[in-house]
């Protein structure tokens, strides 16, 4: 059941404090409360839940604002529950109107909250509070959609930056010895999980020969570089296992006529491992190192390898992204744990900003993928610029305005990368702990709502600052964020570049 929130937001001045006191509006967590837009996607969350049966859920707020707190301190669920439990701030970000000594809410509720709140939602708070902060900044972000319409005659403003990258899942490298190896061992779980659970108690438990298949594993596995025919011989042993271990399980299942005794994990696991016996399998016999959908985990089947050919790591595994930078704004427009080809999403990221910046963009800066003969004449006809040299051979000489604008355009587009480097050191797209699909692309989202959250938080602040260096005819005392803002004196995307 999920019962919205009537009471009016708690401005910071108001929220109660056990010691006397009030918070301060210069804090982050009070600025970046004021810029989120809990109110307007409320109702969209609500419909997740009954209105009449079930206990009452957690608010938007809560939910958005825990996860949020997550990514931006980098720390775990039960360490994100000890935080806001100690912290007055925290807990006045999450919509709490005073302070309280208990937690809201326990570790686990993160993962329900993962699940409630998809990328989709994510990504539509995102781009709100982005058009917010422009709006804000006196930067026109949409036009009139009669105006828009036109077109042809209407001028390109603007520049869009693509490109796409790779967020690594939390699993070892896998290799297929390794890889068989788990698979027998949870063919041996299940296994025990079946006779355990039999009627018939003279039923006797098939052989699986686990210490010798360990043993055989272990040989080969241990040696530093083991030669392809040693590693081909015990990659045949360990598919014998488990070819035998799941004749043994179909044989328990044809005997007793139904499935019990495996819970829902075990029959999971035992889908997977069927089908991994089935790839290794086919690429034995065939002679071959690669399979469409190949698995290469047991516990997360979705993950595919995504070959990006960089150096140092040529082969990734976890979902390809596919993002668009607007000024110091990044977006996430596409999410897949299979490969593909970024350069077909750039029509895509071009419609998207025209629709939300009411014309299309001066320039478009990509990289090498994306100037396909087909995007270049697509740009063509809409009056847009699309970085890089054009198709065929290289002139003998280039003056000195094409190297020139060559230099500005790949400056422009280190913007993007800046970004996925801010996303994978400072933050946790360099490896998605979540174990489900559907979690890790939450996980993902965030991180790009966290990242925009930064930019208005920095913008803010430096405007703060410099308002306190060159006015100092400000009262102090009556400083605030709000009260800035509304004498104007801070444009907070004008600072800081």
């Amino acid at each position: 059941m999920y019962r919205k929130d009537e009471q009016p937001k708690t401005p910071a001045e108001e929220f109660k404090l056990p010691f006397e006191g009030k918070l301060s509006e210069e804090n982050r967590w009070v600025i970046m409360a004021q810029w989120i837009p809990w109110s307007e996607f409320e109702v969209e969350y609500a419909e997740l839940f009954s209105s009449v049966m079930g206990a009452p859920a957690k608010t938007f707020r809560m939910a958005l604002g825990a996860l949020i707190i997550k990514e931006k301190l980098g720390i775990s669920d039960r360490e994100t529950v000890e935080q806001i439990k100690e912290n007055p701030y925290l807990q006045y970000f999450i919509g709490l109107s005073e302070y309280r000594n208990e937690a809201p809410f326990d570790a686990s509720m993160l993962v329900h909250f993962r699940t409630r709140i998809n990328v989709n939602l994510v990504n539509k708070v995102n781009r709100v509070m982005v058009k917010r902060m422009r709006e804000a900044s006196n930067e026109p972000v949409t036009e009139n959609p009669s105006e828009a319409e036109e077109g042809s005659h209407r001028k390109n403003r603007g520049k869009l930056i693509a490109d796409a990258t790779c967020a690594p899942a939390d699993i070892t490298y896998p290799t297929d010895l390794k890889i068989l190896n788990k698979a027998r061992e949870q063919t041996e779980k299940i296994l025990d999980s079946l006779h355990r659970s039999r009627q018939d108690k003279s039923e006797k438990k098939p052989r699986t020969y686990r210490k010798k298949a360990r043993k055989d594993y272990l040989e080969v596995a241990k040696q530093r570089r083991p030669s392809r025919q040693k590693r081909r011989k015990a990659v045949k042993k360990q598919l014998q296992y488990i070819k035998r271990n799941l004749g043994h399980i179909d044989q328990i299942i044809a005997n007793r006529g139904r499935l019990d005794g495996l819970n829902n994990r075990e029959y999971k696991s035992l889908l997977v491992i069927s089908e991994v016996y089935r790839q290794q399998q086919w690429m034995y016999e065939n002679n071959k190192q690669s399979i469409s959908d190949r698995i290469v985990s047991l516990s997360q089947p979705h993950i595919r390898p995504i070959v990006r050919g960089k150096a140092g790591t040529s082969v990734e595994f976890g979902a390809k992204l596919s993002a668009s930078c607007l000024d110091e704004y990044v977006f996430l427009d596409r999410i897949s744990w299979d490969n593909f080809n970024e350069s077909c999403d750039l029509k895509t990221q071009i419609e998207a900003f025209k629709e939300y910046t009411g014309h299309y963009p001066e320039s478009v800066h990509v990289d090498k993928i994306y100037r396909t003969r087909e995007n270049r004449a697509w740009c063509k006809d809409r009056g847009i610029r699309i970085s890089g040299p054009p198709l065929g051979r290289p002139p003998a000489h280039l003056s000195k305005a094409t190297k020139k604008q060559a230099l500005d355009d790949e400056k422009i587009r280190n913007s993007i990368e800046g970004k996925f480097g801010q996303g994978k050191r400072r933050f946790s797209l360099n490896r998605i702990m979540n174990k489900l699909a559907h979690t890790s692309e939450t996980a993902i989202a965030i991180t790009f709502l966290v990242m925009n959250l930064s930019v208005i938080l920095r913008q803010i602040l430096g405007s703060i600052f410099l308002c306190n260096y060159f006015f100092r005819v400000i009262d102090y005392d009556n400083l605030s964020v709000n009260s800035l803002l509304q004498k104007k004196l801070i444009y907070p995307s004008n600072f800081i570049r």
